[in-house]
């Protein structure tokens, strides 16, 4: 069984010239394929903003440091790499453990920045904020749709849904609300 605490997710933003989208999928699907055969990997996804957009961000993640090293350093992943030359441009890579990377802004891993992670108790308070009222509001929404249903397909449609709801628009505006209670900072009034 893995350990959450020690799992490490690494997004990616890469740019790639939109006329070649087709070639960049299955370049992305490919790197896929490879990176599921390693010990501890636990999952990759890939999104490009709007069609047309040249940028494509991708996350994939690990179990540990460890398997995330031996994916890096296979040979495999060189391969790989080595067969987008010439039309991927790699231009953000970042590392992070946990869930922080829900609560900290994006950074390069060239910058250094000695922010903490909030305190795991905000964290959870901040989620449960979230998501209580997506949750209560789906049940009403979905479960008279789902009645029927047996529970484990009730729950993986629910959370299906819920769950791009929760990480692209719930968590990152409570998030951004309560900032400055996650942080331990205040504005000063000029």
């Amino acid at each position: 069984m893995w350990d959450m605490e020690s799992a490490v997710t690494v997004a990616i933003t890469r740019r790639a010239d939109p006329s070649r989208a087709a070639e960049m999928a299955a370049w992305v699907r490919a790197g896929a394929s490879l990176a599921e055969d390693f010990p501890g990997f636990l999952g990759t996804g890939w999104v490009q903003p709007a069609p047309g957009s040249p940028e494509w961000h991708m996350l994939y993640r690990f179990a540990d440091a460890e398997a995330l090293r031996a994916w890096e350093e296979s040979s495999q992943r060189r391969w790989w790499l080595t067969s987008a030359e010439g039309f991927v441009e790699h231009t953000r890579v970042e590392r992070r453990t946990g869930i922080e990377g829900w609560f900290d802004p994006p950074r390069e891993l060239h910058v250094k920045q000695n922010e903490k992670a909030p305190p795991r108790w905000k964290q959870a308070v901040t989620i449960w904020l979230g998501f209580f009222p997506v949750s209560l509001l789906a049940g009403w929404l979905l479960a008279p749709h789902l009645t029927g249903l047996h529970l484990i397909l009730r729950t993986m449609i629910t959370t299906l849904v819920l769950t791009p709801i929760m990480t692209y628009l719930v968590l990152p505006r409570v998030t951004q609300v309560l900032q400055p209670w996650l942080t331990g900072s205040r504005k000063r009034k000029s």
